[in-house]
């Protein structure tokens, strides 16, 4: 069993100014820990070897939780593959090593979903990683994704290292990005209906024909999960983070449409791509640990609109 971090730990988040990392620092705080290390982009490029292994000297934190990365949609992954694997490939393998130089207890690497094969078995667990081909649109990305859960795995082989990682679902809560072309799917279909809302618009378009079926994690429940799991797992094995619970984009935009408020009408655009028709995680593993997700979907909705609403710039990056 793995031992519980003090609450004046040195604990260093990576990417703290993201949806993820910074949900994971609102929790640590919550949680009582009052040693909570951070650096801004501007502080800190974690792609500059030079620069991560003065810091680790420096600071030598105790607990790591890796949330940096480079993420876009499904545009940005596919049109710059090279920039994808580049920045995220040397960006972890920087902060894993350093950390493992400087005698970290323990750190915690945050993956995608997009890892698990195209045609994984539905609901994917842990185990399908490596077992046949990967999504070509976000190939890169999830490359250097599995090359940082295979460095932690071949540290703690080979060193005795005890760092774990997960693997969330798709996310969204407050930090998200609302970006018109470069968000993900319940961020853009926030951002559109409150703009369709707000302008009257007699209806709404939207790609396919809302058959695919997704799950969705809201980002604080996954910061409960990363901050449960550097507490209670170690293994080299990945964790899922998910709700196993999931439904059709269709169902997902009459949801958003319901509590962002708009009454038009919503069409459908069936010469445009559906995407893979089902992503869905085996989350028994995490409930196996004693963990489980709080925030049902409609609530946390609601909680990311609010978030939306209550920064006038959340929409223009």
């Amino acid at each position: 069993m793995s031992e519980m971090m003090e609450k004046d730990a040195k604990i260093y988040v990576a990417g703290h100014r993201g949806m993820v990392g910074s949900a994971i620092v609102r929790e640590l705080q919550r949680q009582g820990y009052t040693n909570i290390i951070t650096r801004t982009h501007s502080e800190l490029d974690l792609t500059r070897q030079d620069a991560v292994e003065r810091f680790f000297e420096a600071e030598k934190p105790e607990y790591v939780f890796l949330a940096a990365a480079k993420v876009g949609g499904i545009l940005g992954n596919a049109t710059a593959k090279a920039d994808f694997m580049y920045d995220n490939m040397i960006l972890e393998m920087n902060v894993i090593h350093s950390a493992w130089q400087n005698g970290c207890k323990k750190l915690e690497f945050l993956g995608s979903s997009c890892i698990y094969p195209r045609m994984a078995p539905q609901p994917m667990k842990e185990d399908c990683l490596l077992t046949s081909a990967l999504e070509q649109t976000n190939e890169a990305y999830a490359l250097a994704k599995i090359s940082g859960l295979k460095y932690c795995e071949y540290l703690n082989t080979q060193y005795g290292t005890d760092y774990i990682s997960v693997m969330p679902t798709n996310l969204y809560g407050p930090n998200d990005n609302y970006h018109p072309t470069h968000s993900h799917v319940l961020p853009a279909l926030i951002r559109r209906f409150h703009e369709a809302k707000v302008s009257g618009a007699e209806s709404v378009t939207c790609w396919g024909d809302g058959s695919p079926l997704r799950e969705f994690l809201y980002v604080d429940d996954l910061a409960n999960l990363c901050v449960f799991l550097m507490n209670h797992y170690s293994g080299n094995e990945t964790v899922n983070a998910g709700t196993g619970k999931e439904l059709t984009i269709r169902e997902l935009t009459e949801l958003v449409a319901k509590v962002v408020g708009y009454t038009g009408r919503i069409e459908w655009d069936t010469s445009k791509p559906n995407g893979t028709p089902r992503k869905l995680l085996d989350v028994s593993k995490a409930a196996a640990l004693g963990w489980t997700y709080k925030t049902e979907l409609e609530e946390g909705i609601r909680l990311s609109y609010e978030d939306f609403l209550s920064n006038p710039m959340r929409a223009e990056r």
